[in-house]
């Protein structure tokens, strides 16, 4: 079985990669780098799709980013390294005399509004109320391939815990100094995966032959606030966590717009994920952290 991924050399393609490694399958990435067991985005564009039984893409600019500031340039960055990568496989997958059986595409539950009361699940209306909603929208857009020929997966993802990457890569620091907190008020919804259920529902939508369609990429856990999940990583760490951040000094590093990525949150809740009948490694809070930091 061999597998394509786009943009598989970051922090979930990684993962994911070990993950098929393990399970039997052959994988060969699309990456700006030539290499070994790799093809460019360049070779994919102009040769076309080497055969494969499935294509992932998880391609897609850092957006929280802290070192890059919040501007006309970085969005277009933000906005093209997800969408040409995204045209260029669709392509190649349309083009393709043998294509693909899946077609996965990895976006975000930002297509969800924000807000402190509504319930999300992945027939819920959404995608068109900022810059980040609309680059999901576009994005899936993207992906889209006529014809019934190919299953197409979209996960979209919650903030993914795993070690050695994502977002808690940044946040393990101040959280092991005694030094973390609630961001914000702390009240608002703070939708989570462990990497090892991203990858797993990935693998799972690669599998299985009925899946398709939105699946959210998130843990059917109670849901959690930003303040009980800060409570229980500086309890994984065994360190206090009541230093807020305040909204101001988010606002200050990333920008207005992407500010509300981290003081706004939505509830979503992985419905039809359970329905395709995964079953979760780390369902609750306190067991996916506990691993993370170990």
């Amino acid at each position: 079985n061999k597998r394509l991924g786009g943009g598989g050399t970051g922090f979930i393609g990684t993962a994911l990669t070990q993950l098929l490694k393990a399970r039997g399958h052959e994988v060969t990435l699309v990456s700006r780098k030539p290499g070994p067991g790799r093809i460019t985005w360049d070779e994919l564009a102009t040769s076309g799709l080497p055969r494969c039984d499935a294509a992932v893409n998880l391609a897609g600019e850092n957006i929280l980013n802290p070192l890059r500031r919040w501007n006309e340039t970085f969005q277009k960055e933000v906005l093209s390294s997800r969408l040409e990568t995204t045209q260029i496989l669709a392509k190649a997958i349309t083009k393709a005399p043998q294509p693909p059986k899946a077609w996965v595409l990895v976006t975000g539950v930002a297509y969800y509004q924000p807000s402190p009361t509504a319930e999300y699940d992945e027939d819920s209306p959404g995608g068109d109320f900022d810059f980040f909603s609309n680059l999901v929208t576009k994005w899936e857009t993207a992906a889209r391939l006529p014809g019934e020929s190919t299953r197409q997966v979209v996960v979209r993802s919650g903030v993914v815990l795993g070690r050695g990457g994502g977002a808690i890569g940044q946040m393990l620091l101040p959280f092991r100094l005694g030094l973390g907190g609630p961001i914000g008020s702390g009240h608002q919804f703070f939708p989570w995966i462990h990497i090892r259920d991203l990858t797993g529902i990935l693998a799972h939508a690669l599998e299985a032959s009925h899946v398709q369609g939105v699946l959210n990429g998130v843990a059917p856990a109670p849901t959690t606030t930003n303040a009980e999940f800060a409570k229980a990583l500086g309890a994984a760490l065994g360190r206090p966590a009541f230093i807020p951040l305040p909204s101001m000094v988010v606002q200050a590093v990333f920008g207005q717009e992407r500010a509300i990525m981290l003081l706004e949150g939505q509830k979503v809740v992985p419905r039809r994920t359970l329905a395709t009948g995964y079953q979760y490694s780390f369902p609750e809070l306190e067991a996916a952290l506990k691993e993370v930091v170990a």
